[in-house]
C-alpha cells in the first residue's frame, strides 16, 4: 500500500478534479504490475496496472489507494474491470468519498465473490488527496493561504517595502507549490502593489489566476494576463464596478464573476461555491495580508504556508501576514494543528491545518 502511495503522489497537480491514485498488483509474494492515475480523463491506476498484468492478473491481488469507481465518469467504471480481469483480492486505502461511488464498488466487488479489505493505512490515503476529499464532501475548493514572513510576523517595512522578504530558493519552492493547485488568488491590492505574473513553474499546467476587485481596479496591463489564457484570468467584482470596464475587460478575454458584496467586499463564500461549480477544487491564496485574514475569519482556510526568514523588522505599523481576524480573547484565538516544519536554506516553511 506504502507502493501505491508513492505512485499516487506522482499525480499531484495533474489529476484535478479527479483524485491521485495509485495501485499495484501483487500474486503470492511477486510484484506483478503498477500503476499510477496520470491526468483527468486518462485511464485511472488500477486499469493501468491491469492493462500491464493482462492475464498474470487472474487469481491475484490488488492494492489501491482509493476505492474503484462505479460510475461512468470521463472513463468507464473501474470496478467492472476489476471483476473481469480474474483479480481474487482488493485491498483499498480508503473508501471514495464521491456519492456516485461511495461503498457500491465494494459491495460489487463482494457480490461478484471477490474478497475486499478496506481502511488499510486510511490516515494516509485521506491525507494523500485532502483535496479531493474537502472537495467531495463540502463542494467547496480546498482553501491553502501561503504567506512569507519576518520572525516577528510582518510582510513589509512601514513604507511598505516588501522585496524580498524571502531568499530566492525559497521563492522558488513556493512557485512549485502552485502547481500543485487548480488556482491562485489574491486580492486586487497585491496586483497594484506588486504587479504578480502568478506563475507556477510546469508550462503544461493551465493554472487559473483569480483576482478579488470588487471595484475592478486591476489594470488591463498587469502582468498576470502575459502568457496566460485570458479565460484562465479570473476577476471576481462586485455591483460597484462600473459596466463600461466590465466590457473592456469581456473584450479581453478575462472571465468576470459579479458576487455580492459583504463588508464592501466580494462575498468570499459566495465565490469560493461558484468556483467550485466548475470543477476548481483547489485554490492558493497569497494574499494580501486582509484577504487572508477576512478568509481566516469566516472559516474558510484548510491549510497554511508561512514561509518566515531570520529577520527582525521591529515597527508596530509594518504590515502584518494576517489582517482582520479581530481575536479579543487569547483562548478564542485560530490555532493550527498537525504543524510541521522544513529549513529552505536559511529559511523556515512551517505547514499546519486550520
Amino acid at each position: 500500500m506504502r507502493m501505491a502511495f508513492d505512485l499516487a503522489a506522482k499525480g499531484k497537480g495533474s489529476t484535478s478534479p479527479n483524485p491521485m491514485v495509485g495501485a499495484v498488483v501483487v500474486k503470492g509474494n511477486r510484484l506483478i504490475a503498477t500503476g499510477w492515475h496520470k491526468r483527468c480523463g486518462a485511464d485511472h491506476a488500477e486499469i493501468v496496472a491491469l492493462k500491464k498484468a493482462g492475464g498474470r492478473a487472474r487469481g491475484a491481488k490488488l492494492y489501491v489507494t482509493l476505492e474503484p469507481c462505479f460510475h461512468y465518469g470521463r472513463t468507464p467504471p473501474c470496478v467492472d474491470q476489476v471483476i473481469d480481469s480474474g483479480i481474487r483480492e482488493v485491498v483499498i486505502g480508503m473508501v471514495d468519498p464521491n456519492p456516485l461511488t461511495r461503498g457500491k464498488s465494494i459491495a460489487k466487488l463482494r457480490r461478484a465473490g471477490i474478497k475486499v479489505r478496506t481502511g488499510i493505512l486510511r490516515p494516509d490515503a485521506e491525507r494523500l488527496n485532502e483535496i479531493f476529499v474537502k472537495y467531495m464532501r463540502s463542494q467547496m475548493p480546498f482553501v491553502a493561504a501561503k504567506c512569507a514572513q519576518t520572525l516577528d510576523g510582518k510582510i513589509a517595512t512601514v513604507t511598505g517595502e516588501s522585496k524580498w522578504i524571502t531568499s530566492s530558493k525559497t521563492r522558488d519552492y513556493a512557485r512549485r507549490v502552485r502547481d500543485e493547485f487548480d488556482a491562485i488568488l489574491v486580492g486586487v491590492n497585491t496586483v497594484l502593489r506588486d504587479d504578480p505574473r502568478l506563475n507556477g513553474v510546469r508550462k503544461t499546467k493551465r493554472l487559473k489566476k483569480i483576482i478579488l476587485d470588487s471595484s475592478l481596479k486591476t489594470p488591463l496591463t498587469a502582468r498576470l494576463f502575459k502568457g496566460a489564457r485570458p479565460a484562465d484570468c479570473v476577476i471576481a467584482v462586485t455591483h460597484k464596478a462600473s459596466p463600461a470596464k466590465i466590457k473592456q475587460f469581456q473584450n479581453k478575454g478575462a472571465r468576470l464573476i459579479i458576487c455580492p458584496a459583504k463588508d464592501g467586499r466580494v462575498d468570499l463564500k459566495c465565490l469560493l461555491k461558484a468556483l467550485a461549480k466548475e470543477e476548481i477544487t483547489s485554490i492558493l491564496m497569497e494574499g494580501g495580508a486582509r484577504v487572508i485574514g477576512g478568509a481566516l475569519k469566516e472559516k474558510l482556510v484548510d491549510k497554511l504556508y508561512i514561509y518566515v526568514a531570520p529577520k527582525i523588522i521591529g515597527d508596530q505599523d509594518a504590515l502584518s501576514s494576517v489582517v482582520g481576524v479581530g481575536t479579543v480573547n487569547i483562548g478564542r484565538s485560530i490555532r493550527l494543528k498537525n504543524l510541521t516544519s522544513r529549513n529552505i536554506g536559511q529559511d523556515i516553511l512551517l505547514t499546519g491545518y486550520v
